[in-house]
């Protein structure tokens, strides 16, 4: 897959060559937020193991890594736009003797050589400008009674972000997953209202209405930030 690349997103090479573990765990948000939500999804909404799942925008791939250990059987594919972190990735799924893949892809190109009965892309919409594109392809690679499952950013989170980038050292100390000095370039697109998503839009894009995750999904509770940071899933 040729790679492009977008100046308005981070430089994700520079940003994951040479990163430490504690890097790797600050950038790990489907881990701590989504991973039971969506374990708990695909066991609900899929009478079977998914053939083939993807996540776009894996980073360090823990979604990735514990669908391919839960369901020996399934094709597991995580995408990213670091070639960095994708190495390191391929290595672990090596050591471990999973059934998983990872390949290059910037946003909002997706055009993957197979269709997959669930697609993810987590924490990454809010780094893409064309956001209706990269929505038309991620759902273009799910299959035919799959789903197409995504977190992203709404007018709510757009003030709050803007609130918090006026005054980051109000709001992000030292333990902050986020650096006060960069947050506002880093989510500037959010902040600046140019990828902010919503039900009405994401049907306006997709021609299908979007639900929440967790109206399907019972054990696992909701993040706190859910209300301005929706996760939704998209069925075909």
């Amino acid at each position: 897959m040729t790679k492009e690349t977008y100046t308005d997103t981070i430089n994700w090479d520079e940003y994951w060559e040479g990163a430490d573990e504690s890097r790797r765990e600050d950038t790990s948000p489907s881990e701590d937020l989504v991973l039971k939500p969506l374990v708990e999804f695909i066991n609900t909404k899929l009478s079977e193991h998914p053939d083939a799942y993807a996540d776009v925008g894996c980073g360090p791939g823990d979604l990735v890594f514990e669908v391919a250990e839960r369901y020996s059987d399934t094709t597991a594919v995580g995408y990213d736009s670091a070639e960095a972190v994708l190495v390191e990735n391929r290595g672990h799924a090596r050591e471990a003797g999973l059934n998983a893949e990872f390949n290059q892809a910037v946003l909002p190109t997706f055009d993957p050589e197979q269709q997959f009965d669930i697609v993810s892309c987590l924490f990454t919409l809010c780094y893409v400008r064309d956001i209706e594109r990269a929505l038309v392809n991620l759902y273009d690679a799910v299959k035919s009674g799959g789903y197409l499952v995504i977190h992203y950013h709404n007018r709510f989170a757009q003030a709050h972000y803007s609130s918090i980038a006026e005054s980051p050292s109000e709001y992000l100390d030292e333990d902050a997953v986020w650096n006060p000095e960069t947050f506002a370039e880093r989510f500037k697109l959010v902040i600046q209202g140019r990828n902010l998503l919503s039900y009405e839009r994401i049907h306006e894009i997709l021609g299908t209405w979007p639900q929440s995750l967790f109206s399907v999904v019972d054990e696992a509770g909701r993040y706190p930030a859910h209300r301005y940071e929706p996760l939704v899933y998209v069925p075909k």
